[in-house]
């Protein structure tokens, strides 16, 4: 590990240099890059040097273990200093952890009524209030591009943006299906049902080398909906893209302009390839994804919400909360939080 250390200190301090070089400093592209690698690798050289001076500390407390005056003290120096290594290497295993390259940025968020009928599109409704909720908490902003409203409530599809600091990096653990427990508004006998609700979280990923054919895509427009399925506006500015060779569809009705429409769902669909794309990739090298919490499927059932316990349950680690009503209310970093560090023990253990 001190190799990789070593070797880590060394580029961070020859991207210092570069960064100092009139010829690049006009660069703005290679600016960028370097700055966003400096970046990466600050934290991890200023625990090193942590490190080195605690075991220089300590190989200078040793050399004077043997002198009568000094042994106490040396002692004592020994004992804090062989601590604060001990804790230094740990946090620097984690941070040496290969980081997800995509954890920085934003996110499309897709939410779908799956199992259940009415009351599975009303909990697709109450998911979307929940990560709206949360992502107020985190200072994040959240747009929707395209909501397909159910009859009683809620929504049958509903797709947005989620915009800030580590998007990804909370909510990427989200992917798979949602269940709930309760009885539905819907219901007149007060008996308890089981509905399903999909959640597809995908990267927002720029300038993807995807190549798309004109000939490969059906364009639909139309006007868009409102709440109550009133028009928002006259014109057909909502536009929907049918990907043929897949039947991938991307819909975005929020701007006034169906040119900005078809501009963002020209950008969801490369999205949605790229991340079919990326995710036929770790199938073909076999077991990419097992060691993930969970495999970012939306068939995967992932979390139960148990309303008549005020229970829920993250099937992928066992853990339990026993505050559903908070948790609906944005409170999820408890969850987040567990997920994040089951992640980090796996990690460390090589799975």
């Amino acid at each position: 590990m001190k190799e990789r250390l070593e070797s880590i200190k060394a580029r961070y301090e020859e991207i210092n240099k570069e960064l100092m070089d009139p010829e690049v400093m006009n660069d703005f592209k290679t600016v960028k890059k370097l700055s966003k690698e400096q970046s990466d690798l600050k934290e991890i050289v200023d625990k090193y040097e942590e490190y080195l001076t605690a075991e220089n500390n300590l190989n200078e407390a040793k050399s004077l273990v043997n002198d009568p005056e000094l042994k106490e003290m040396a002692e004592l120096e020994i004992i804090d200093n062989t601590e604060k290594l001990e804790k230094i290497n740990h946090e620097l295993e984690i941070l040496l952890i290969p980081k997800d390259e995509n954890d920085g940025k934003n996110i499309i968020m897709e939410i779908r009524g799956a199992a259940g009928g009415d009351e599975a599109n009303i909990f697709a409704g109450d998911l979307l209030r929940m990560y709206t909720y949360y992502a107020e908490k985190q200072g994040w902003k959240i747009e929707i591009d395209h909501q397909v409203e159910g009859t009683s409530g809620g929504f049958s599809q509903v797709s947005c943006t989620i915009k800030g600091e580590n998007v990804y990096s909370k909510l990427k653990y989200e992917s798979g299906a949602h269940r709930v427990q309760r009885v539905p508004v819907t219901e007149t006998q007060g008996r308890v049902h089981t509905s399903t609700a999909t959640v597809l979280v995908m990267p927002e990923v720029e300038d993807i080398d995807i190549d798309i054919k004109e000939s490969d895509l059906k364009i639909d427009v139309y006007h868009s909906s409102g709440a109550g399925g009133q028009s928002v506006n006259t014109a057909n500015s909502a536009v929907r893209i049918t990907h043929l060779p897949t039947n991938t569809v991307v819909t975005c009705q929020n701007e006034r302009s169906q040119l900005k429409n078809k501009d963002k769902a020209m950008k969801l669909l490369k999205i949605k390839l790229y991340d079919q794309m990326q995710a036929e990739k770790e199938k073909e090298v076999g077991c990419a994804r097992k060691s993930k919490i969970g495999t970012g499927d939306r068939s995967e059932k992932i979390r139960t919400y148990n309303y008549p316990q005020n229970r829920v349950t993250d099937h992928r680690i066992g853990f339990s909360v026993m505050s559903l009503d908070r948790v609906m209310d944005g409170e999820l970093d408890p969850i987040i939080e567990a997920l994040i560090t089951e992640d980090l023990k796996r990690k460390l253990a090589g799975e």
